[in-house]
């Protein structure tokens, strides 16, 4: 009797093991890969090293916090890592190359990587039962547009190419010229992310994601009762020029091994999984994506020719360090993305966001509106309102009190789509005039994007009585070359340009 009440104590733990670690990659704006590393530091307790391939950074984490992974406000893509390997030797003969290539696959550590994609793909599986109930939910909206007349994809909204060439492919050759093909094409030749989300499944996914699910409760029409033959495609993003071989060749021939070791079948739009195959220069990561849509789509339901992401909007106003009670001003928002992104975030401060043409007031009235329904749907209508305004106003005239503005954060006219860089000429300096006005003297701040560098350079220099340059981040938008400046206000009183104040 003595020996029967220790005997059973240990024994519940069936299940999986409740310590699975996973080793996160995420794909982020370049130029941000700091400020992504801070924000995974502070929320998800994790140290991070950042890839020496720009717009990656790396974490590990217990794999039941994959949900708050999915939270973090500076992350485009995210995949689970299989292996990573910091120094790869290439063999010179492309045949050798790819064959090694081909090799690798059977030696790679899949077993837990794959487990935590499963775990992933239940969490998609919990958000898409709770969204069958409402079929008013905004995120069909999204989905429609998308890549409607609203411009889906616009200069702002693909991240392009680094310096180097790189390609997404897959295991079939493809064409890579159409900037925003269906979800699930893999020839679009997107740099330093894929383009999918966690959060925003459609119709297509639910089907995959339930139909999988009942396979694999027992499929009576099987012989074995084995699962679903799962399918999958494989994207390469390859940079550097020592390559004997092309990110189509590597997609392909590594393909080709997978599909073997798995008895998975190839499929370049309908695929249940996404292998990765990163390789900068001789570093390469083998990986398995966990998002399917890229989650800087999160806020922007009315997209304008120039709409920025939320990532970027939100490492912008991460650089000013927002503190409760400060007033934030975008005033040429476009379709809202930085106060949208501020108000969610920062929820503290008072944003205004205003632009002078009345098209892009109206789409940044759209997308608060639809960032309201979101927020009733998650809080069962039980939500407060968002502490934001936008109005329709001319950036070198704003109704603004002097002094009254403690941040500026707004992504200026490159000249490209919008404007014109002659009219950059003197519309830059009369912008950073009218700012340094209603901006606090001594601790205003402001942080502002453009690729018109030459330009800034130049109208910064006619105002560099009232605006200092603390920072510079060099940034990747739709591979255009642009900066980041955060500049900080002087004690130097600005010129009143209105004669009826």
């Amino acid at each position: 009797a003595g020996d029967a009440g220790p005997g059973p104590a240990p024994g519940p733990s069936p299940g999986p093991p409740p310590e699975l670690a996973a080793l996160i990659g995420a794909t982020v704006p370049t130029g941000f890969e700091q400020t992504a590393a801070q924000e995974v530091q502070e929320k998800l307790g994790s140290a991070c090293s950042i890839s020496r391939d720009r717009g990656k950074i790396y974490f590990e984490v217990a794999a039941r916090g994959l949900p708050q992974v999915h939270r973090l406000r500076s992350v485009d893509n995210l995949f689970v890592v299989v292996q990573e390997f910091k120094d790869y030797q290439f063999k010179e003969n492309k045949e050798h190359a790819l064959k090694d290539l081909e090799d690798l696959v059977k030696k790679l550590p899949w077993d837990n990587p794959l487990k935590v994609w499963e775990l992933n793909n239940s969490l998609k599986k919990r958000k898409t039962k709770r969204k069958k109930h409402n079929l008013q939910s905004p995120v069909g909206k999204e989905k429609l547009n998308d890549g409607g007349e609203e411009g889906g994809a616009d200069q702002k909204d693909t991240n392009g190419q680094e310096d180097c060439a790189q390609n997404v492919a897959g295991v079939e050759p493809a064409d890579s010229q159409d900037p925003e093909k269906p979800q699930g094409v893999a020839s679009q030749d997107r740099g330093q992310e894929e383009e999918e989300d966690n959060e925003q499944l459609d119709a297509k996914d639910e089907a995959q994601v339930n139909s999988r699910s009942g396979t694999q409760c027992g499929d009576s029409e099987r012989a074995e009762g084995e699962a679903k033959v799962l399918k999958f495609r494989v994207t390469c993003n390859r940079a550097g020029d020592k390559h004997s071989f092309t990110s189509n060749e590597a997609a392909r021939d590594f393909g080709g091994a997978v599909q073997e070791h798995f008895q998975w079948k190839a499929d370049m739009t309908n695929f249940d999984v996404e292998v990765l195959l990163n390789i900068h220069n001789n570093e390469v990561v083998v990986g398995i994506a966990l998002t399917e849509e890229s989650l800087h789509r999160r806020n922007i339901t009315h997209f304008g020719p120039t709409t920025l992401r939320s990532t970027l909007a939100y490492g912008m106003l991460r650089l000013c360090d927002p503190q409760p009670t400060d007033i934030i001003v975008d005033p040429m928002c476009g379709t809202g993305a930085i106060p949208i992104e501020g108000a969610a975030e920062w929820p503290g401060c008072y944003h205004i966001a205003g632009d002078n043409n009345p098209q892009a007031v109206k789409r940044a009235a759209n997308n608060v509106c639809s960032l309201l329904r979101k927020n009733e749907n998650k809080d069962s209508g039980n939500a407060l309102g968002v502490p934001l305004d936008i109005i329709q106003w001319d950036i070198c005239n704003l109704p603004l009190r002097t002094g009254s503005v403690d941040i500026v954060v707004t992504d200026m006219p490159f000249g490209k789509r919008i404007g014109s860089k002659k009219k950059n000429w003197d519309l830059y300096p009369a912008c950073l005039m009218e700012m340094g006005r209603i901006c606090t003297p001594g601790t205003g701040r402001a942080v502002l994007l453009t690729q018109d560098k030459k330009c800034f350079a130049k109208a910064l220099s006619r105002v560099g009585h009232i605006w200092r340059r603390a920072q510079t981040v060099w940034v990747n938008v739709g591979g255009l070359h642009a900066a980041v400046y955060l500049l900080r206000r002087t004690w130097e009183t600005a010129e009143e340009r209105r004669s009826f104040w």
